[in-house]
């Protein structure tokens, strides 16, 4: 039985280069270290999560990728946004980033540089320009303040730093679709974005190729039970 148990484990690990580095993913790897939260992942959801780690070159033991499950809830792939600057800088149009925070002072509205917030303005929300060298008009996005925060831990203490971090992340993604699309922060508290950043298509041939160690013959439902540390 542990023999047998031992063979799945090794038919569903995954060995990938990430800057660099090689990295090795399991299942019960990504359960004992890297998923945070009190709840145990499933086995979809961890293979969910390697697939991921792996088309976006991410190395979950440099924290730039990891799970958040909380009881029976859907997990959560978050990825830090150094990981998201990382995967911009390696495309070879890429020309950098600019970013900053909205303000409000008396009537006027401010679109400053960097996260300075001074005594008589009110913070509206971050800003954040990305440049494409192959593009006529750098991408530009900005996020609302009030849609983000959640008035808990570092957005109490640092609101004009996170919303600022938001900003650069959102058009991170939005000038590299292809590369970043599904890359969530955990400074962006949208519980819908972040489980549809873990969705990979089931159909696809490696992932079913990956999660027949754990099929019984003959089965087509993915089993979703937890996955339970050694």
């Amino acid at each position: 039985m542990a023999e047998e148990i031992m063979n799945q484990e090794e038919k569903s690990s995954m060995i990938y280069q990430a800057g660099g580095n090689e990295v090795k993913l399991s299942p019960n790897i990504v359960q004992q270290f890297i998923t945070k939260g009190n709840g145990s992942i499933t086995k979809e959801e961890a293979i969910n999560f390697m697939q991921l780690c792996r088309y976006a070159e991410l190395n979950p033991f440099l924290n730039e990728a990891y799970l958040i499950k909380f009881g029976n809830q859907p997990a959560q792939m978050v990825t830090s946004k150094e990981a998201l600057l990382k995967r911009a800088n390696r495309q070879p149009d890429y020309a950098g980033m600019t970013s900053g925070i909205v303000v409000i002072a008396g009537e006027e509205v401010k679109h400053k540089e960097g996260q300075m917030l001074y005594p008589n303005e009110k913070l509206l929300g971050g800003w954040a320009r990305v440049k494409r060298r192959n593009f006529d008009e750098p991408i530009y996005v900005e996020v609302a303040f009030e849609e983000y925060n959640t008035g808990k831990s570092t957005w109490a203490k640092m609101p004009s730093n996170m919303i600022n971090k938001v900003a650069e992340a959102a058009a991170l993604r939005k000038a590299y679709p292809e590369q970043l699309g599904a890359l969530y922060t955990e400074d962006e508290p949208s519980a819908h974005e972040l489980k549809e950043a873990v969705v990979v298509e089931r159909k696809n041939e490696k992932t079913n190729e990956l999660l027949s160690g754990f099929k019984h013959e003959d089965e087509v439902v993915i089993d979703a039970e937890p996955i339970e540390p050694e």
